[in-house]
């Protein structure tokens, strides 16, 4: 049985990664988020939930102990939470870490999809992302960094993946894609280690002035 750590667990893929969590593994999980009340536990004897914010170091080494994998679902400062979870994880011997972001760190973003997504996201937000990516690299840790698509509450599991170096191909992908990866990589942690994919749905590279019209 695996101990699973998700931080930000409120999210809509931490919602959707811990349902299959539960439904199809025997993995114990450790869900942290600063709201305890907006989480209904799923199965009382493999859910721990945790109230406080991620920001706290002292909080997450107290329940990093033990985990074998930790999932970061996070908005908000990424350079100082990469910094605090990088920090945690070496000090309590926890090496597989899984932390979604967007596409664009590496600037493998095909235009006019790179620039429409820096200018919505905002540069100075891009910059912080791509500062805790780093932080992540240079670590010992076995990452997997997802750089995903536009997200999109769909529920179809349709994707592809690209490695860093390649182009990021599409502009559009279903969080029920991105659980499914996450959910791949928690089970299967070695074919990932110590990787940046981006993913997202085929054939949706003439997707952008949909996109576009939304933030009209």
């Amino acid at each position: 049985m695996k101990n699973v750590l998700i931080l930000g667990a409120h999210g809509r893929i931490a919602r959707i990664v811990e349902r299959r969590l539960i439904d199809e593994t025997d993995a114990h999980l450790t869900l942290v988020l600063r709201n305890a009340d907006r989480l209904k536990v799923k199965d009382r004897n493999r859910e721990t939930i945790v109230e406080g914010d991620v920001s706290d170091f002292k909080l997450i080494s107290s329940v990093m102990a033990k985990q074998d994998i930790v999932y970061a679902n996070l908005a908000g400062n990424m350079e100082s939470l990469a910094k605090i979870i990088v920090r945690s994880m070496v000090a309590n011997q926890v090496k597989q870490l899984v932390w979604v972001t967007g596409s664009g760190l590496y600037h493998e973003t095909p235009e006019p999809f790179g620039s429409w997504v820096e200018g919505v996201v905002g540069h100075a937000s891009k910059e912080d992302t791509r500062k805790a990516a780093r932080i992540i690299e240079k670590s010992v840790l076995q990452y997997t960094i997802i750089r995903a698509a536009y997200m999109t509450d769909d529920h179809d599991i349709d994707y592809e993946l690209t490695q860093k170096g390649e182009q990021f191909k599409g502009v559009l992908v279903s969080r029920a894609s991105i659980a499914d990866l996450i959910l791949n990589i928690i089970t299967k942690p070695r074919q990932f280690a110590r990787t940046s994919v981006g993913i997202s749905k085929p054939g949706t590279d003439d997707k952008l002035p949909e996109l576009m019209a939304r933030y009209d």
